[in-house]
């Protein structure tokens, strides 16, 4: 197991034709997933869930990237650093480049689990449009479906997230990088 602050760029690829590039902190390296930083969100608008605000500009996110996994897991936070709960990417396997330039490509789907509430499946229109336009092969509209089911099924059975997402919180990864913690 290893831990570090330094930083991982990550280039993320949204059909049909944007790329973002997301730099983040990295926390911390193991056998059960990378943890890392987005200190401050970019967003223009807040991020919603229903009639719920899940992240807000300039929020904090723990982001938990598992290299081999159609998915990603972010601890989503607002501006003042309340918990609202837990959101995954579907997208295709993390490639690390290498140790700090990563890349991945978004599949539109989503899993959101607030605090209080189930897991639910998120931007299905979105999801559709992209299948309608030929954004995403249908090996891989069925292969992001099939992560999407799995999330939902292992998360009505209390097997999702894993561990790692709710023992690396961000007064954790706070304390940690403040040198009052250890990985």
């Amino acid at each position: 197991m290893g831990s570090t602050t330094d930083a991982v760029r990550i280039r993320y690829h949204r059909l049909p034709d944007r790329l973002d590039v997301y730099t983040q902190r990295l926390i911390m390296r193991s056998d059960d997933g990378i943890v890392t930083l987005n200190e401050h969100t970019r967003l223009r608008a807040p991020l919603r869930a229903g009639n719920e605000v899940i992240l807000e500009p300039g929020s904090p996110v723990v982001w938990f990237t598992f290299p081999g996994l159609w998915h990603d897991i972010g601890r989503f936070h607002l501006h003042d650093g309340t918990f609202t709960g837990i959101y995954s990417n579907l997208l295709t396997p993390v490639q690390i480049l290498a140790p700090d330039e990563w890349e991945t490509t978004d599949l539109f789907l989503d899993v959101w689990q607030s605090v209080n509430g189930r897991p639910v499946l998120l931007d299905e229109p979105e999801f559709e449009h992209a299948v309608a336009e030929g954004w995403l092969r249908p090996h891989m509209a069925e292969r992001a479906r099939a992560e999407a089911d799995s999330l939902l099924a292992r998360a009505a059975g209390g097997k999702w997230p894993p561990p790692i997402v709710g023992e690396w919180t961000l007064e954790r990864v706070t304390a940690f990088l403040d040198g009052r913690v250890r990985s």
